[in-house]
């Protein structure tokens, strides 16, 4: 036997949280889906939270100390995740470098960039983006209120729910953004345990690479998608509040999705959440390692195992915390001209226009769908900086065995993968859409050129992805070396 003791992956730090319900007023805009009809929210499916948790080393001052906040979201344009990271930041006594915004994803929660503010439900957005912020900074406040000294341990597991979305339609001769049965790969599932020092557990984090997209065109209630029914169905069963982190996704979604019957994103999400308690329970007492104890001789010799505390050496490695804030130049693609878009989106509102005249549901659906895609590239420009390069932010905070990673943008899952395997020893977490969201999709070189939705919104270019990997893992590395 070459291995006789498995460390369990840990952390010790400081640790508060608190939540907020930031579900947005019904009749909202809630038009995202090119192929909706329908414009405003017509009621709610399960209510948006926004967690907001706080980490500090167990020994340290507020300087050190990082905010992370989670909300049930699309994501938010540039100009609103500054205003709301700036009040966070004051909220939290910290710089605004030391706060995060990272967002669930779901589609069906609504966006609230300010070119729909002139559209049917657009006068709800500015007064709920008022009461949003007032309502983070209410939470913050009470988190940091809340911090006391944890341990975080962590188990990793799969899950089914989710599969590849990069599907090609031979039959037509294009890719379709949709299950893909010739990918057949369960989704890796992580969880992580918050406990004090009774060994009693606080909380629950866990994080699943999935688009929130289960809920789609058809779906007119705000909803968060399968997260709601999955954070439900651990909290029905633990007893403590479950935070749901979006993993990276860029090229995965559900199986069954789509759709808008709601019990279908309920039923993903008891699946995602089954999973996760299942890993849950299998996890042993905190501030313990499995250690092999020897064997007992019985009608065979039996090979016994039992839990250890972790010694005061090891303990104090789990105390091991550092953060740090960088971006990563990369590279951008050629912009489209944004007066050829506002003049595509006013032809195809003539085409609308005409198509409600004759009555063509069909040709109605298309032309919005059309305009949509044109609406929101024009967001993109107002939104993103000049230039050849593009900064993309990220974070990086090691806690123990842990690094926990934000990126702006929606990278590929190989960002995950390769880091992991980059770090065995340590237990990566990577949570995608921070900051703004305008940056859309982070492809694999290969990727590019071959006909994928996710080429298309995407502002930067072949290699971005790539670059990205290796400007965190050189940090992570620094950062353990130093």
């Amino acid at each position: 036997m070459k291995t006789t003791l498995l460390h369990t992956p840990a952390s010790r730090l400081r640790f508060g949280a608190a939540r907020a319900d930031i579900t947005p007023p019904v009749g909202i805009n809630h038009r995202f889906w090119g192929a909706a009809v329908h414009n405003e929210s017509t009621g709610v499916h399960h209510p948006l939270l926004a967690d907001v948790q706080v980490f500090e080393p167990v020994c340290g001052g507020s300087e050190h100390r990082l905010v992370r906040v989670q909300c049930d979201s699309l994501g938010y344009p540039r100009d609103l995740f500054h205003s709301l990271q700036s009040a966070v930041a004051d909220a939290a006594g910290v710089s605004p470098g030391n706060v995060s915004i990272t967002h669930s994803h779901t589609h069906s929660a609504g966006a609230v960039d300010a070119g729909r503010w002139t559209q049917p439900g657009g006068h709800l957005i500015a007064p709920y983006l008022q009461t949003l912020q007032s309502k983070l900074t209410t939470v913050c406040r009470e988190a940091v209120q809340a911090v006391k000294p944890v341990t975080i341990e962590y188990r990793a597991t799969r899950c089914d729910m989710g599969n590849n979305r990069d599907c090609r339609d031979d039959e037509r001769d294009f890719y379709v953004c949709g299950f893909n049965p010739d990918v057949m790969d369960s989704i890796p599932l992580l969880v992580a345990r918050v406990s004090n020092h009774r060994g009693e557990t606080l909380r629950i984090f866990v994080q699943y690479s999935c688009h929130p997209t289960t809920l789609a065109w058809e779906n007119t209630e705000i909803s968060p998608d399968y997260p709601g029914a999955l954070r439900e169905t651990v909290e029905h069963h633990a007893s403590v509040p479950c935070t749901f982190l979006l993993g990276p996704c860029g090229e995965l979604g559900p199986r069954i999705g789509y759709v808008g019957d709601q019990e279908i994103a309920d039923r993903n999400g008891r699946q995602v959440a089954f999973a996760a308690l299942a890993a849950f329970e299998g996890m042993g007492p905190p501030g313990h390692d499995l250690e092999y104890a020897g064997p007992v001789v019985s009608g065979a010799n039996l090979g016994t195992w039992k839990y250890t505390p972790c010694t005061a050496d090891r303990m104090a490695r789990l105390e091991n915390y550092a953060f740090e804030a960088a971006s990563a130049a990369l590279p951008v693609r050629e912009r489209p001209d944004a007066d050829a878009l506002r003049r595509e989106a006013e032809d195809w509102e003539q085409r609308i226009t005409r198509a409600k005249v004759e009555g063509d549901n069909d040709q109605i659906r298309i032309g919005r769908a059309m305009q949509e895609r044109a609406n929101r590239w024009i967001a993109r420009l107002s939104d993103f900086p000049s230039g050849d390069t593009y900064p993309l932010e990220y974070t990086v905070l090691i806690a123990g065995d842990a690094v926990w990673v934000t990126v702006e943008g929606e990278p590929y899952f190989l960002i995950q993968k390769e880091l992991q395997q980059r770090f065995p020893d340590q237990f990566v977490i990577v949570s995608p859409v921070d900051r703004s969201y305008q940056v859309a999709y982070l492809l694999p070189r290969k990727k590019y050129g071959i006909g994928l939705y996710q080429e298309e919104p995407s502002l930067l270019g072949p290699g971005c992805l790539e670059m990205l990997i290796d400007a965190v893992g050189g940090r992570i590395a620094a950062m353990l070396n130093s």
